[in-house]
């Protein structure tokens, strides 16, 4: 692989996402797993954060989400730290669909990067930057 050329990882994008940012991922050669790909429409709508994120966490899948939320609740929040997660979420729940895509495909670099450290850490994915949300002073 040149230098600089970071390997395609495995994604796993949360049901809020919607399909379109999966297939924009794929399209720059990376394997990308929703929740429905995996669990089933019925179940995927159904499955708690607890039960799909250390499973994602397991397999060293990138973890896209719109829920920041994971992190205050203790359920989620436990789940991802003890399974070591890699999560990227959106701060703001008040984007388009269109906006959501443009800013993880704008920090996908930024996202690939991070993704080659060891978890547990949640990013905020801002419009030119992440941001991390925990652990705090670790990084």
């Amino acid at each position: 692989m040149p230098r600089g050329v970071l390997p395609p990882r495995e994604f796993l994008v949360d049901r809020a996402l919607g399909i379109k940012l999966a297939e924009a991922i794929r399209a720059h050669g990376h394997v990308v797993h929703t929740l429905r790909s995996i669990y089933g429409e019925e179940c995927a709508q159904e499955i708690a954060d607890e039960a799909w994120i250390p499973e994602a966490a397991f397999l060293d899948r990138v973890i896209l989400t719109k829920d920041d939320a994971i992190r205050r609740f203790p359920p989620a929040r436990d789940a991802a730290f003890a399974s070591g997660a890699k999560v990227f979420c959106l701060p703001s729940a008040h984007m388009t669909t269109v906006q959501m895509q443009e800013r993880f495909l704008h920090n996908l670099n930024r996202i690939l990067q991070r993704a080659q450290k060891s978890g547990p850490f949640m990013y905020a994915v801002d419009p030119d930057r992440l941001r991390l949300l925990w652990p705090i002073g670790q990084r």
